[in-house]
């Protein structure tokens, strides 16, 4: 199936997690996967869907085979009544990549943290490399907490949602997007959405999964995380660091091309006995 108004390769799929929930991911590049090289995959945030990373999947798609996931009760996938839990959307990350090989991980926000759950249940076989994407990864200082967020969601959560979808970004987005970003949001229950914001895991927990992780990994952030970013430099060698100082909190969307440059230069330094 073609999307009206996209790039002509895009493509929408859908997928059965091994629990029964129908998800569905955005796809271009299937003529790079016949080359056997790298596959890029996406994983957005809290309540964002997968077009989210529309310009990525586009000028990625150009280069590699690069799928967009919408996580279950995000985007276009199917919102059960189960599941928001660390360990089951891991699990969903699993089925998804149980097809690919040499896979270019990408993580935001909530989706960093859910790779993180990933490598720790089902290991990096699949893996060329990591790209984590603002989102705390377990190293100091601690970010807030969100309680007031979470209690603004009980109490008005249209007007909070629209806050939150305005804020992530630095870059004014048209007021239709952002209604469409809010409609979303509320496909899955308040309850469920709020749970998958307070996974019950200790810092340390990905702090343990991150410096475990043996491969490749692209630490890119906001301010925010900056002093988190330097301290993962220093304490697991090797990590690559990016700071996007005057982006949002969506930062591929305020700048993409900067971003996607990025990740194709980081592509194509991965090792890979499968790329020619």
């Amino acid at each position: 199936m073609h999307l009206a108004g996209a790039a002509p390769l895009l493509s929408r799929q859908t997928f059965q997690t091994s629990d029964g929930v129908t998800l569905s991911v955005l796809e271009a590049g299937q003529d790079q996967a016949k080359s056997r090289r790298l596959t890029i995959t996406c994983v957005p945030g809290w309540s964002m869907p997968a077009h989210i990373w529309l310009r990525q999947i586009e000028e990625l798609g150009r280069r590699y085979h690069t799928l967009a996931l919408d996580p279950r009760g995000q985007g276009e996938s199917q919102v059960p009544s189960f599941g928001f839990t660390a360990e089951r959307r891991a699990t969903d990350l699993h089925d998804f990549l149980q097809p690919l090989t040499d896979v270019v991980l990408i993580g935001w926000s909530l989706g960093a943290i859910e790779s993180l759950q990933y490598v720790d249940m089902f290991g990096s076989e699949r893996l060329a490399g990591m790209v984590l994407v603002d989102s705390s990864v377990g190293e100091e200082p601690a970010p807030p907490s969100g309680g007031s967020f979470t209690q603004r969601l009980r109490e008005n959560r249209d007007q909070t949602l629209k806050e939150f979808v305005h804020a992530i970004f630095s870059k004014p987005r048209p007021e239709k997007e952002i209604e469409s970003l809010v409609l979303g949001a509320k496909r899955m229950a308040l309850d469920d959405s709020l749970a998958l914001l307070s996974y019950p895991f200790e810092r340390t927990h990905w702090k343990r999964i991150v410096h475990g992780f043996k491969k490749p990994l692209l630490y890119v952030v906001t301010p925010q995380f900056e002093k988190q970013a330097q301290n993962l430099r220093k304490n697991r060698p090797g990590t690559q660091i990016e700071v996007f100082r005057t982006a949002g909190h969506a930062l591929f969307v305020d700048e993409p091309q900067r971003f996607n440059d990025l990740i194709l230069r980081f592509a194509e330094s991965l090792p890979s006995p499968q790329r020619k």
